[in-house]
């Protein structure tokens, strides 16, 4: 028998998929709890399924639980990670999930898929990061997330705003000015040009790096412009050559480096007064399956 909330159900995929990366940062895991989540609506049998007021909501609900239950295990799968660990990078805007930002909201959903904006998510509390997202980033109301995590509307009020507390979307520069300065951060790298590079990292900038044990990368984070300029020099001479490409990261621009047709590293940055405060280093290339030499 046909199931009459078939459209309905497979077309909220995406939204799930934009949910579940936004608060897991794996778009691996996140397609593994959409897929987790509809083998559990079709383990319901049709009198249940047909009960189901709205089946989107319905859906979301169990989303949002998987994934607080990965969270809540996600720190202790992080002590056997090689490394520092980055969330997933992917390419181009949040278009390429298919949903357009709304400009009522707090957070629009480019910014919500910036490595910056995932970095200070993993930061969070479980609890605070579900809060957070559904509510400034997906418009839900805090009685739909107290379902969903297990406490009072008021309690996820509160974790939502602590969480926004460490939000800082004040400073970001535009499109364009982010652009220009990461074309020029490749340009300095690629000329071997010390003096520009250091030029355009903030003194206090950090530069972390994700490979898993899996390629070549260094270990502990870099802090310093001049630290980070001179270790960016050294990959340029020590490593193999690549050919670095603009390409947008997350929403951001950024750079990947190409090697043999091969995507094998992926450049993200967060930059404040036309200075770079952070790079983000994937190497993983586990991390790298989106990516292509197109």
């Amino acid at each position: 028998m046909t199931d009459p909330q078939l459209r309905a159900v497979i077309g909220e995929r995406r939204q799930l998929i934009n949910l579940a990366y936004r608060l897991i940062g794996s778009l691996a895991e996140a397609e593994d709890v959409v897929q987790e989540t509809y083998a559990r609506w079709y383990a319901l049998s049709e009198r249940q399924r047909q009960e189901v007021a709205s089946p989107g909501a319905w859906l979301t609900t169990v989303a949002g639980r998987i994934c607080l239950d990965l969270l809540g295990s996600a720190r202790a799968r992080r002590e056997q990670y090689v490394g520092e660990w980055i969330p997933e990078p992917i390419p181009g805007h949040s278009e390429w999930f298919g949903a357009p930002a709304d400009p009522a909201d707090r957070v629009t959903l480019d910014e919500s898929i910036s490595m910056a904006f995932l970095v200070v998510l993993d930061s969070m509390t479980p609890a605070e990061r579900v809060a957070f997202v559904l509510h400034d980033v997906f418009r839900y109301s805090f009685a739909e997330i107290a379902d969903i995590v297990g406490r009072t509307p008021g309690a996820c009020r509160q974790l939502a705003s602590s969480a926004r507390r460490r939000i800082d979307t004040s400073r970001n520069p535009s499109s364009a000015q982010r652009a220009a300065v990461v074309r020029d951060f490749k340009h300095a790298w690629e000329t071997s040009d010390l003096p520009a590079l250091i030029e355009l990292l903030d003194p206090t900038a950090t530069a972390t790096a994700d490979s898993g044990g899996l390629a070549p990368a260094f270990r502990d984070p870099i802090t310093g412009s001049e630290n980070i300029a001179r270790t960016w020099l050294e990959i340029a001479t020590r490593g193999p050559e690549v050919t670095l490409l603009e390409r947008t990261v997350n929403g951001q621009p950024g750079l990947v480096a190409q090697l043999d047709n091969t995507i094998v590293s992926v450049y993200a940055f967060d930059i404040a007064d036309n200075h770079i405060t952070r790079i983000w280093v994937i190497r993983n290339p586990e991390k790298l399956r989106l990516w292509t030499a197109a």
